[in-house]
């Protein structure tokens, strides 16, 4: 029997999606994929460098979303989410900072602090992917 579409959408929000993920505490990178993976998503990365990042997203692949957090190894992630907002790709934001450590032109994205409920943040990530581009 197959399964529906929606069923499988709402078990699997991220089936088929292709996310980023810049993390450089490798306990907090790997909690971040499993819980992505198991929404459906294929992991980019992780990556705890920014010199890493850039080449996934202009490297000719898609992706469909990001998790940036905000500091990485005392380098700012601006630079990255720079890259995804020219190339439309939705990211949310990890940090232990608050959210006056964040650039004004990226106020509108939406901001997880640490220690993060991850499955939320994953659903919300899905929500944002799932939003029409205007």
């Amino acid at each position: 029997m197959a399964v529906s579409p929606t069923l499988s959408r709402r078990h699997a929000p991220l089936s088929g999606r292709r996310i980023l993920v810049v993390e450089d505490e490798y306990f907090l990178a790997d909690d971040i994929s499993r819980a992505l993976r198991s929404a459906g998503a294929e992991i980019a990365g992780p990556v705890g460098e920014l010199d890493d990042a850039l080449p996934i997203i202009n490297g000719g692949g898609i992706l469909d979303g990001a998790v940036l957090d905000v500091n990485i190894r005392s380098e700012m992630v601006f630079p990255i989410a720079q890259e995804l907002r020219a190339c439309h790709v939705p990211f949310v934001f990890t940090t232990g900072y608050d959210k006056v450590s964040i650039a004004p032109q990226f106020h509108d994205v939406v901001l997880w602090e640490k220690p993060i409920d991850i499955a939320a943040m994953v659903r919300g990530l899905a929500g944002l992917i799932e939003k029409p581009k205007t």
